[in-house]
C-alpha cells in the first residue's frame, strides 16, 4: 500500500522484509500480509493492475491474484502471454455448521411446541421470500466469497474479476434416466429388494426380517433420497445406530467398498453449487470491476494443458482464457497457500440450552474483556515461568484477565498485561500450508 492507503503491486516476500527493516514500510496487517509505505506516495508508484480469479466450491473456494503480462519470445520469436500467480487462498466455508445449527433450532422449537408447553404457534408458511433469497448455509458461501475478494480489492489494485461459473447434471451424477427416474414402476421397498438382492447389506444374511435403513443417517446430514437407503437386519440395524457407516464397517473394507460402489453420489455439494452460481456472479459485479465468467471445461483444459494437479486455488490459477495453443503459459505457482477457515462471530444466543431446548443458564453479553476480544491475534511475552519466552496465536477471553492462548504448538493462560494486539478478530481463522490438493 502508498503512504495514503492506495492499493499498489504486490512485491515479494524478500522485498519486503528489505522494506520493513529499512523503515520504509509498517506492517498494515497481518493476514493477509499487508505492508504500507512510510515515503512513496501513489503518484510515484507504476502501477499496472493485477487480476483476481476464483473457483468456487461447496466447501472449499480457491481464489487466486495473478498478473497477466505479453513477454517476448526467445530468439526473437513472436511474443507469448504469462501469467504469474502472485497470491493463492483457499476460503474454507462453514455451510455445513450452519445448516446443522439451525436444525438444531428448529428440532429444539419443535420439541417445545410438541411438549403442550406454552409456546408460539409455528408460523405460516406461505411467507414470501425476496427476490434472490438463499437459505442461510448458501448465502453463507455467497457473503464470505464476496468479502473475500473485497478485501482483496482494498490492498490490490485489481482490474477485473474472472469467475468459474460451472452447472452439475444432478440427473446424470444419479446415473438416472431424465423422464423416468430411480423407481418408475415399483414402490420403493420393492426398489430397494431388487436392488440389493433380498439380503442385508452390512452382513449379508438373507430369509431375514429387513428394514429400510439410512447409509448416511438422518442425524449426520443423510438425506431421505433412495441412494442413501439400504436394506439391513434387525440385528445390523440397531448395532449401527447413528454410527458412520466408515466406522461401523472399518474391520470389513471388502464389504464396505461393496456398498459404497453400489450407494449413489450425494448431491448436496452439487445442489448447492447450481443454487449459488449466478448468485456469486452478481454479488462480484457490486464491487465495480468487470466480472468475467468461464465454464468448468475450460479450466479443466487448462489444466490438463499445463500438466498441473488438480487443487481449489490451482483450478483458481487457470480460470479464464490462457492461449496456451500460442505458447501462453503460467510461468509463475505460489509455493504457499493462505487457508482461510471461517468460524463465525459469536452466537446470537443469549442462553445456553440443555438437550431438550430449554434455557439452563444466561451467556455474557460482555464480549471484550481487558481490552480483548475472543479471537484477536495477539503477541505474549511471557518473562518467566513454564511457558517464559514470545508467542504469537489467539486468545479466548475472561472476565478475570486470565485469557487463554491458543498457538500452534500449546496452550496456556496468560495475564492481560503481557499481551499485545496484532490484529482484531474478523470472523476467519488463517494458516500458511503447501498446496491442498483435492
Amino acid at each position: 500500500m502508498a503512504k495514503g492507503g492506495e492499493p499498489l503491486m504486490p512485491c515479494h516476500p524478500a522485498r519486503a522484509r528489505e522494506l520493513l527493516g529499512s523503515g520504509r514500510a509498517v506492517v498494515a496487517r497481518r493476514a493477509p500480509f499487508v505492508i504500507r509505505l512510510t515515503r512513496r506516495t501513489f503518484d510515484e508508484s507504476d502501477v499496472d493492475g493485477v487480476e483476481v480469479r476464483i473457483d468456487p466450491g461447496s466447501r472449499r473456494t480457491g481464489v487466486a491474484l495473478t498478473e497477466d503480462r505479453i513477454q517476448a519470445g526467445a530468439q526473437g520469436g513472436a511474443s507469448v502471454g504469462v501469467r504469474r500467480g502472485l497470491l493463492a487462498v483457499e476460503l474454507r466455508h462453514r455451510g455445513g455448521q450452519i445448516r446443522a445449527g439451525m436444525l438444531r433450532r428448529a428440532g429444539y422449537r419443535r420439541r417445545r411446541r410438541s411438549a403442550n408447553l406454552r409456546y408460539r404457534a409455528p408460523r405460516n408458511r406461505n411467507r414470501t421470500r425476496p427476490e434472490g433469497w438463499l437459505p442461510p448455509s448458501l448465502r453463507h458461501r455467497v457473503d464470505s466469497t464476496l468479502s473475500l475478494v473485497r478485501r482483496l480489492c482494498r490492498y490490490a489494485p485489481v482490474s477485473a474479476l474472472h469467475v468459474e461459473r460451472v452447472a452439475f447434471d444432478t440427473c446424470a451424477i444419479a446415473g438416472v434416466d431424465y423422464r423416468r427416474g430411480t423407481r418408475a414402476g415399483a414402490e420403493i421397498r420393492a426398489y430397494l429388494l431388487d436392488k440389493w438382492n433380498r439380503a442385508c447389506a452390512y452382513c449379508g444374511a438373507s430369509g431375514v426380517p429387513l428394514n429400510v435403513e439410512h447409509i448416511r443417517p438422518r442425524s449426520r446430514g443423510g438425506s431421505g433420497r433412495t441412494s442413501n437407503l439400504t436394506l439391513a437386519c434387525v440385528p445390523c440395524n440397531r448395532a449401527k445406530g447413528t454410527l458412520p457407516v466408515e466406522e461401523f464397517l472399518a474391520g470389513r473394507p471388502v464389504r464396505l467398498r461393496r456398498l459404497m460402489s453400489h450407494a449413489q453420489a450425494d448431491l448436496h455439494d452439487a445442489a448447492a453449487m447450481n443454487a449459488t452460481r449466478h448468485r456469486l456472479a452478481e454479488a462480484l459485479e457490486t464491487l465495480g470491476r468487470p466480472v468475467y465468467a468461464w465454464s468448468g471445461a475450460r479450466t479443466r483444459w487448462n489444466r490438463e494443458a499445463m500438466g498441473l494437479p488438480k487443487s481449489h486455488t490451482l483450478d483458481a490459477l487457470l480460470t479464464g482464457d490462457l492461449d496456451h495453443e500460442n505458447g501462453a503459459a503460467v510461468v509463475r505457482i505460489p509455493e504457499q497457500v493462505l487457508a482461510m477457515t471461517s468460524t463465525g462471530r459469536g452466537s446470537y444466543a443469549r442462553t445456553t440450552p440443555d438437550r431438550h431446548g430449554f434455557p439452563r443458564l444466561l451467556r455474557s453479553r460482555v464480549k471484550r474483556h481487558h481490552g480483548f476480544a475472543t479471537g484477536d491475534l495477539v503477541q505474549a511475552d511471557v518473562p518467566r515461568g513454564k511457558w517464559r519466552g514470545r508467542w504469537v496465536g489467539k486468545i479466548a477471553v475472561r472476565a478475570s484477565g486470565r485469557h487463554r492462548l491458543t498457538t500452534a504448538a500449546c496452550r496456556f493462560d496468560v495475564g492481560h498485561g503481557n499481551l499485545r494486539l496484532l490484529q482484531r478478530a474478523d470472523g476467519y481463522a488463517y494458516e500458511i500450508s503447501a498446496e491442498i490438493f483435492a
